[in-house]
């Protein structure tokens, strides 16, 4: 099993794989990084139309006690959810795509997936550093403000983990990545991000959806985004048992599964 101090002695390498990540995902593109931008506008403008305008959907009044914007409440959730579906997926294309690399050098596996989730902990910081713009347009801000690098950084780690469980699966099984895109398609609108879970009716014929949107790990990952970045409101204490344990758990487990296989799965990719 790899240490974490050992993959830290690769630390410039990590470096300058998520360096030649970044620099590549837009080259020769007119637009450059602006297409990091456009990306998450287009979605949130979606979702905006579709379930704020035509569906109605509506949003708390603001922490500034004067702000109703579904718009930011919902992009306050996207920011989440982007950093968590981009960080699975970049685990299993990071360690698929350095097969070469691996096979002809040594360096430590990981290496690659953490490079992976780095760029996208830089996409997730730029987004978030946008949002944060708009709240201090409207004067939404409040020291609860500053929860938000802590959470970014929880389910940074809640998808580091269980993207290194999928990025190996998916070398000896394909079909892993399009069940993954169908997993997280169904975690989407099983998360309250596009509704408010206070809409949901508490009982359905003798079963309770709430308790089971409760029970998903992002429900309580985007409910204290929204609490400290939207309402101004600390997150519970069981959103932060749920999203530290969540994410603790997931990096252990998937550390310990990946760096058990990986050096057998090499040879697959």
């Amino acid at each position: 099993m790899t240490a974490p101090a050992k993959v830290w002695e690769y630390r410039t390498l990590i470096g300058n794989l998520a360096s030649r990540d970044l620099r590549s995902r837009y080259k020769k593109s007119v637009l450059g990084w602006t297409w990091s931008l456009i990306n998450p506008a287009v979605t949130l403008g979606i979702y905006t139309v579709v379930f704020g305008y035509f569906l109605k959907g509506t949003a708390p009044v603001a922490g500034n006690g004067t702000t109703t914007s579904f718009a930011l409440w919902l992009f306050s959730a996207l920011v989440l959810w982007n950093a968590f579906s981009s960080g699975i997926n970049i685990a299993m294309t990071s360690f698929i795509a350095s097969g070469g690399l691996l096979t002809r050098t040594y360096f430590p596996p990981e290496c690659p997936v953490i490079a992976g989730t780095a760029t996208v902990l830089t996409q997730t910081c730029v987004e978030s550093v946008i949002l944060l713009g708009f709240m201090v347009v409207l004067g939404n801000l409040g020291w609860t403000t500053l929860f938000l690098p802590l959470i970014v950084i929880l389910i940074t780690c809640f998808a580091f983990g269980l993207g290194m469980i999928v990025s190996l699966l998916n070398v000896r099984y394909r079909d892993v990545a399009y069940l993954v895109n169908v997993s997280l398609q169904v975690a989407f609108y099983a998360t309250p991000i596009v509704y408010r879970i206070d809409q949901i009716p508490a009982k359905v014929g003798g079963f309770s959806p709430v308790t089971i949107l409760r029970l998903n790990p992002l429900t309580h990952f985007v409910g204290a985004m929204r609490s400290s970045v939207y309402l101004l409101r600390p997150p519970t204490l069981t959103n932060w048992i749920v999203m530290v344990v969540s994410a603790l758990l997931s990096v252990l487990i998937g550390w310990r599964f990946f760096a058990k296989r990986a050096p057998r799965y090499i040879e697959e990719i």
